[in-house]
């Protein structure tokens, strides 16, 4: 799934999410596990914010996401920082990089994107392909609670400057998903032009994504609730995971 007219607007709608408070939290991550990053990759960074937050931290970061467009902002942003920081296209399952890291993040529930555990097992198998021994990935991911009670069939409306967006859900009870369809109202000279787009969300139990990391490569060693150095509980709506490499993959 890539975004296309979404990218545009992304910023304008997620602009409750606090990303510095974001790369506070994961940095006190590495603190608490004693991990200092050297090489660091933001997977699925979308327009870039986090990567730039990071980045002013002093960790050496660069971007991966499957949207163009999402891509184009992230540019910009990092332009605007003066920063130079690299940013490549391409999808967390096909993952490829030009050498090793130390640690990946993946946040805002990029990973509920994939849809089934082959598909998750893929973007894991690739992170682990390239993250060195005891390198630490951190990401976070929707919970079943969130998808069946907040996201659920509901939907939502924003009314920004730039455009009008109805955000539409609808629930599939028996593949934990969510179908998102978003349609934008663009203003231009007193109209609006309408342009939509759709894509699931993939809930996965905190066992399952376990298993699965465990089976690609890593030790889980922690997994939170939502900014919350505490287990998640039974209505939280993201699980945080921090997760250790822990040995070398070999073809």
């Amino acid at each position: 799934m890539a975004y296309g007219v979404f990218a545009e607007f992304y910023d304008g709608l997620t602009r409750n999410v606090n990303y510095s408070e974001k790369a506070d939290f994961i940095c006190e991550i590495f603190d608490r596990f004693n991990h200092k990053p050297t090489y660091a990759l933001d997977l699925a960074c979308g327009t870039g914010t986090l990567t730039v937050e990071l980045k002013k931290r002093g960790i050496d970061i660069y971007g991966v996401d499957s949207s163009f467009e999402m891509l184009s902002q992230a540019q910009q942003k990092a332009e605007t920082e003066g920063f130079d920081i690299l940013f490549l296209c391409q999808k967390m399952q096909s993952l490829d990089l030009y050498g090793t890291i130390s640690t990946c993040v993946c946040t805002l529930d990029s990973i509920s994107h994939l849809q089934g555990a082959n598909e998750v097992k893929k973007a894991f198998g690739r992170v682990a392909a390239f993250t060195e021994k005891d390198g630490l990935f951190v990401f976070d991911v929707n919970t079943l609670f969130k998808h069946r009670e907040i996201l659920g069939n509901n939907t939502f409306v924003y009314d920004t400057d730039d455009v009008f967006c109805v955000w539409q859900n609808t629930f599939n009870e028996n593949e934990n998903s969510v179908k998102i369809d978003l349609d934008f109202f663009i203003p231009e000279d007193k109209m609006y032009f309408r342009s939509s787009e759709s894509f699931k969300e993939y809930a996965y139990s905190i066992e399952d994504i376990t298993a699965m990391l465990e089976e690609c490569g890593f030790d889980v060693l922690a997994v939170y609730d939502d900014m919350l150095f505490e287990p998640p509980t039974k209505d939280s709506q993201r699980a945080t995971f921090v997760a250790k490499k822990k040995f070398e993959i070999t073809d």
